[in-house]
């Protein structure tokens, strides 16, 4: 499975950046299972079967709620959109990061808690002038689980997955029929979505105005068909998908594709090379260019997220070979670039004001047709 071996190596780059890297280069893949595999098998967590999404208190971000991460703009960032004109539905990157279960339970440590709040923050929140952002909880899998085969991992993806389907048609029954929707999400949240997308199309046709399945690689031809979508090939499109994976030069994505390339897309076809899609974000186009100068904003990391800025003009980006290789002067992000100049936990903010464009774009074609 796609999920299985690619999150194996965006575990494996975790590992090494966050300090076991020795480990792994004397150990091997002994140690990389050893440090992931969740204790025990597979039970379903506290908070039973179906959630009850009606509760407010499943939800990261949702229209009304206090003291909402959605809501957050950086330093620089203009407000001034009509958050009633579409609704948006974020699924949000892997933040458990322990092995003491096959998946993370609703309540959550309060580390699992700040880095979950920290993205919504940092990413659904470049949608914030298009709608009101729907964010839920959902029990995420450990990153054990896309290492290993066996039924314990099987079970934990599909508790991930349903947790999130049950959350969107909660979504669907709050948000008015005529209302346009944006899908986003991020890592294990857009393979999540790429999984939704499939499954609920019927739903999605004529109200989809984008999806935006960041971080995780898709095929042309072996993942879009199954969803009934194109890549985004106009910056005015709609009812398409915009996807890309951030690598600085020298860009070594060499794990990355040896995990992909020959899984079985979501249509049963093999994976190739040939067959990734990049939506440079810049641009709004598949295989897309663009000069630092057309960027609007990247958001800037700060200890202090409130700290956090907005700057323009800094990096440019263009699609080569399925991936999106960044050019300009591109600041210090933090330490969690991954080997081989993996800016994977940067894709959104890297782009923050050209997501943010880009939407409000899309959305007016919509509303124009």
């Amino acid at each position: 499975m796609c999920a299985r071996r690619f999150l194996s190596v965006m575990f494996l780059l975790t590992l090494l950046v966050v300090g076991g890297s020795v480990a792994i280069y004397q150990w091997g893949g002994s140690f990389l299972l050893s440090q992931a595999t969740p204790q025990g098998h597979f039970q379903v967590p506290p908070g039973g079967g179906a959630p009850a999404y009606s509760d407010d208190g499943y939800w990261l971000a949702r229209p009304g709620m206090r003291d909402n991460p959605a809501d957050w703009l950086p330093s620089g960032a203009q407000d001034g959109g009509e958050r009633t004109s579409a609704a948006v539905f974020y699924v949000h990157p892997t933040t458990y990061l322990d092995r003491e279960h096959w998946n993370a339970s609703f309540e959550g440590d309060p580390q699992t808690e700040f880095r979950t709040r920290l993205f919504v923050q940092s990413q659904a929140s470049a949608f914030n002038a298009v709608g009101e952002i729907w964010a839920p909880r959902y029990r995420q899998a450990a990153y054990g689980a896309f290492l290993l085969t066996s039924g314990d991992a099987r079970k934990a993806l599909g508790l991930a997955y349903m947790d999130v389907e049950f959350a969107f048609d909660e979504f669907l029954r709050q948000v008015p029929k005529d209302r346009p929707l944006i899908l986003a999400g991020h890592s294990q949240g857009a393979l999540h979505l790429s999984q939704l997308l499939m499954k609920r199309r019927a739903e999605l046709k004529d109200r989809l105005v984008a999806a935006y399945v960041v971080g995780w690689p898709l095929s042309a031809a072996a993942d879009l068909p199954a969803m009934g979508l194109p890549a985004c090939r106009r910056p005015d499109q709609t009812g398409c998908v915009l996807s890309w994976q951030s690598f600085g030069e020298p860009a070594n994505p060499d794990l990355i594709l040896d995990a992909w390339e020959g899984t079985k897309g979501l249509n049963g076809r093999k994976r190739e090379r040939k067959d990734m899609v990049c939506v440079n974000p810049l641009t709004g186009t598949k295989d897309g260019s663009a000069l630092p100068s057309a960027n609007p904003g990247t958001l800037i990391p700060s200890a202090d997220l409130a700290a956090a800025t907005l700057s323009p003009g800094l990096v440019g980006a263009r699609c080569n070979k399925g991936f999106l290789l960044l050019d300009g002067a591109v600041p210090s992000m933090g330490p969690y670039v991954l080997p081989g100049n993996n800016f994977h936990v940067y894709d959104y903010a890297l782009f923050w004001g050209a997501v943010r464009r880009d939407a409000e774009r899309r959305l007016r074609a919509w509303q124009a047709r």
